[in-house]
């Protein structure tokens, strides 16, 4: 035991030394383990900071309340909720279709203990003036300056409102406002004027643009004065802090639960019950969602990844540790020479890679604590939110410390026992020997490029499994690079028709397999998982193309308003007209039921909304309400059910184009021209008063389309829920249907305003939509998004501008990565060849050859390894993307299969197209560019004569 410590004692100091003397190749090896380790540990020290205990998420949620008390929506009907207070369900049975299910505000007022505290905590939105416009903002109404409340909200200037004419704004409200503490604000259409007393943020959501003021001192008087203007009020939720003796323990949470309210509880999150005494996870219809599954996946996709890096770190670092090993063979020899067995030997390499995986460790993890600690604030910002606090998790850095260890010792592996395995005579006066090569080694290689391909193989036909593919495709790689010796042994048969330096440099690398195999196999890893990338981005791109459907013609722009009635419109529309180049504007209006300023689809008190009638002869056997409100499909057969799909009764969703109320616009002609419908008769139907049409089976037999009001949204969901006839006022209008099957994105039907108005509809401005000459460029969009953002308005901005590749840039970045991967290797394979290659050049010098061809060789020696890891890489990469896009297509056609059986897919709707498409760009630039790049590159810095040796003594 003593023995064996002081060797690997001797061994580490003789390493150490040996780093020290050599500074650049031990900052490379350094940098290659460091930078990894330095990225694990900064990720693992910010996700631990990030995450918050249950005491600092209560602290954030709560204030220093005990419960927070919230309208569940039931009507006062008992709820289950989980002990986080996230999630609940009524506690009764509401799967039958004759029980409704519960609906209404209850009273949570009358559910908060007797000598609670309690603080109302209400939110709502409203557009404030800014010194840009104005701005959409959340306005929250709490006593932030109240005890009870301390925590939630964090003061960073001034203080909180006292007072009804204060508020306070987030810094980010400030900084997007261009407000500052002391500042005045209002609302649109409000005539009160607010002083802006302090500034704060919230410590979940950095982001959040909000307005703080005293309970009733905005939402109130400010809904009144919407309600006044004729707009619909703003949705105002409010919940309760309550601070009691005792806090709420679980029993309390769920007596209180039973009379519809859900509560938030400090004391259940501190020390939550166990799941069997949750009645809500009890419930069969409750979904238990145990990511256990996708946990393991997860650990599996990391370690897959961990591995790979590993592997791809031991190949660039292991021909580093060779170069340090054969320039250190007389040290070596000496040790042999003095007594030192082959054990020793292997010690000494193996130390070299021990420090620089120690060093790495300790540069890497004590960089990450000084940069997460420093970059704190800057995290945090990014996040979101801010950290609970500088955790760290030493035995989680350990480990990350012991994975750098590793990689060193795994570097220095294959060095090791190959400088062990020189004669003393050898190493001693500079022989290189000869020494076969491992048969062996090829063999198991090529075992495993034969079950990874069988595995992969059965994955993407038979099993339809991804992982498989991609386990597969690991195992094939893993395979190649095992036999990458033999493979650039056959490299070599092509030296016979090279010129001399070319020659040399391949003969060269194909006799010294042993620093040559690892140069290549990290280029082949790097090149095969590019290529792979590459050419599964560029298959699904070109499937994206073929797929992509335009929402408007090609440059066309919608710019949509749905809320306050279309106030905004006129000034949406003049800034369309003055930021782009605008050809055709067609002006839009929407049928408003209810209050002008309603919203889409009834949403709001007093609001109601339209439907487009389809005739019961039109409807569609196989969506079909049924009485019993069974599936109508289930009483066909997969055939009829295939025959019925393709009648015109049944037409499949277009899926693309704006979208609008019922699919109905109320526009004049000019919006033909903009949607390319070029059909005379539809203008001139349209100009008569009638309908357009692209839907056919909302016309009844008599030519009319039915549109109906309904003015009670909820009597008309009771009456459609009980299959009983829909009240309304129904209104007909002659329609013309537009022949042929044209692409009117997403526009069902358009009816004149004057039509509209003979109707005795009402109808409110929606937007308008614009064809352009020319497509708007970015610096257009900017200022018309520019101009957008000053209105405060939330627009539906449709530009079209085609389908757009956005696998462009991360292609670009890959090929990059494996450039620079390519080059690397290549350039430590060509240091240590140089090493080797010292007498050679001598010789060649000694001979009359001219200086140049020390870099000429030098410069073939980086190319052709590049080369031939280029070209493994290359081929090896392309059969993981075939295989997981031959299972995409099988998945992908028996899923349009399985929408055949049930009558889901139209005869419009092609099969699948799941193309595989090599980026031969990428390729190009990876066979050619970077080997090419690699040999000038070393042939540059590469001196023409030799440095002066000291004759050898005799």
């Amino acid at each position: 035991m003593t023995t064996w410590f002081h060797s690997w004692r001797a061994a580490v100091r003789i390493a150490r030394r040996d780093a020290w003397r050599s500074k650049g190749r031990s900052f490379l090896v350094l940098a290659m383990i460091a930078l990894p380790i330095l990225g694990v540990s900064a990720l693992d020290l910010t996700v631990r900071s990030a995450e918050l205990t249950a005491a600092q998420r209560m602290e954030r949620t709560l204030g220093a309340a005990d419960a927070r008390f919230t309208d569940a929506r039931t009507g006062g009907v008992a709820i289950l909720q989980d002990p986080e207070g996230e999630q609940s369900t009524p506690a009764g049975d509401y799967s039958s279709p004759d029980t409704p299910w519960p609906d209404g505000p209850t009273d949570v007022t009358k559910t908060i203990p007797a000598g609670s505290t309690v603080l109302t905590d209400s939110t709502g939105t409203a557009k404030l003036t800014t010194t840009h416009g104005l701005l959409q903002t959340e306005v929250r109404e709490l006593a932030a300056a109240d005890p009870v409340a301390r925590g939630i909200m964090r003061l960073q200037e001034g203080r909180f409102p006292e007072k009804n004419d204060e508020i306070a704004a987030t810094t980010r409200f400030l900084e997007s406002s261009g407000l500052s503490v002391g500042s005045t604000l209002t609302a649109r259409g409000f005539d009160r004027t607010y002083v802006i007393s302090g500034a704060y943020e919230l410590p979940s959501d950095l982001t959040a643009q909000q307005v703080n003021a005293l309970p009733g001192a905005f939402l109130a008087p400010y809904a009144k004065a919407v309600e006044k203007a004729g707009l619909p009020e703003p949705d105002i939720s409010t919940t309760y802090l309550a601070k009691k003796a005792g806090g709420f323990t679980w029993n309390t949470v769920q007596g209180i639960n039973a009379k519809g309210v859900l509560v938030t509880s400090r004391v259940v999150a501190l020390d939550p019950p166990a799941d069997s005494e949750v009645p809500l996870y009890q419930r069969k219809d409750w979904a238990s969602y145990n990511s256990g599954g996708a946990d393991a996946a997860a650990l599996a996709a990391v370690g897959t990844v961990v591995g790979l890096a590993m592997l791809e770190i031991c190949l660039l670092a292991g021909p580093a540790f060779a170069v340090g090993a054969r320039r250190s063979r007389r040290q070596l020899g000496l040790v042999g020479a003095n007594g030192g067995a082959r054990s020793h030997v292997r010690a000494i390499v193996l130390s070299g890679g021990l420090v620089i995986g120690v060093a790495a460790a300790l540069v890497g993890i004590v960089l990450a604590l000084v940069l997460t600690f420093a970059l704190r604030p800057l995290l945090e910002d990014y996040m979101g939110q801010r950290f609970g606090g500088f955790t760290v998790r030493p035995l989680e850095l350990l480990a990350i410390a012991a994975l750098a260890v590793l990689t060193g010792l795994l570097s220095a592996v294959i060095p090791a026992v190959t400088a062990s395995r020189q004669t003393v005579l050898a190493s001693l006066t500079g022989r290189r020997g000869v020494r076969r090569s491992n048969r062996v080694l090829p063999l198991i290689g090529f075992g495993a490029v034969l079950l990874g391909a069988a595995i992969g193989l059965y994955g993407s036909v038979v099993a339809d499994q991804f992982v498989l593919v991609a386990g597969g495709s690991a195992i094939a790689e893993l395979g190649v690079v095992a036999m990458t010796p033999a493979l650039v042994g056959l490299f070599g048969r092509a030296s016979r028709w090279l010129p001399l330096s070319p020659r040399l440099a391949l003969r060269d690398a194909v006799r010294n397999r042993g620093r040559t195999a690892p140069a290549v196999a990290a280029v082949l890893a790097a090149v095969a998982g590019t290529v792979a990338v590459s050419t599964y981005a560029a298959s699904r791109d070109a499937q994206s193309l073929a797929e992509y459907r335009a929402s408007l013609p090609s440059g066309a722009v919608a710019a949509l308003v749905t809320e306050e009635g279309g106030r905004d419109v006129p000034a949406v529309r003049d800034a369309v007209q003055r930021t782009l180049p605008v050809d055709v504007r067609a002006d839009v209006f929407r049928i408003a039921v209810g209050k002008p300023g309603c919203a889409p689809y009834g949403e709001g008190e007093g609001c109601g909304r339209f439907d487009v009638v389809i005739p019961k002869a039109n409807e569609c056997p196989l969506w079909a309400v049924s009485p019993d409100g069974s599936d109508p499909a289930e009483k066909y057969t997969k055939e009829q059910r295939r025959a019925l799909a393709k009648d015109w009764r049944c037409p499949s969703p277009a899926g693309n184009g704006i979208y609008v109320e019922e699919g109905l616009l109320v526009a004049d002609a000019p919006l033909l021209k903009v949607l390319g419908i070029d059909d005379p008769g539809a203008a001139k139907a349209l100009a008569d008063g009638k309908l357009l049409s692209f839907h056919r089976p909302q016309v009844d037999r008599n030519g009319t389309v039915g549109i109906r009001l309904i003015t009670d949204p909820k009597a008309a969901d009771r009456a459609a829920e009980q299959n009983k006839p829909v009240p309304g006022e129904l209104k007909s209008f002659p329609a013309y249907q537009v022949p042929g099957s044209p692409d009117s994105y997403g526009v069902e039907s358009v009816l004149s305003p004057a039509a509209a108005k003979a109707a005795g509809l009402t109808t409110v401005p929606l937007g308008a939509v614009f064809s352009t000459d020319r497509m708007p460029s970015t610096e257009q969009r900017q200022r018309l998004d520019a101009e957008i953002a000053k209105l405060g308005s939330n627009v539906e901005l449709t530009v079209e501008e085609g389908w757009v590749d956005e696998n462009k840039l991360v292609l670009l970045a890959l090929t990059v990565f494996a450039g620079l991967v390519t080059i690397g290797a290549a350039g430590i394979a060509t240091g240590l060849a140089q090493a080797d290659a010292e007498a050679d050049l001598r010789t060649l010098a000694a001979v009359g050859a001219p200086p140049r061809v020390r870099r000429m060789l030098s410069g073939f020696q980086c190319g052709v390894i590049a080369a031939m890891g280029v070209v493994l890489g290359s081929a090896a990469g392309v059969l993981p993307a075939v295989g997981l896009r031959l299972t995409e297509e099988r998945e992908q056609m028996r899923s349009y299969q399985e929408a055949l059986d049930q009558g889901w897919v139209g005869a419009g709707d092609a099969p699948p197209y799941v193309p595989i498409v090599v980026p031969w760009e990428t390729l190009a630039a990876l066979l050619v560019a970077v080997p090419l790049g690699a040999a000038l590159l070393a042939a540059l810095v590469t001196r023409s004569r030799g440095a002066l040796a000291r004759r050898a003594a005799h």
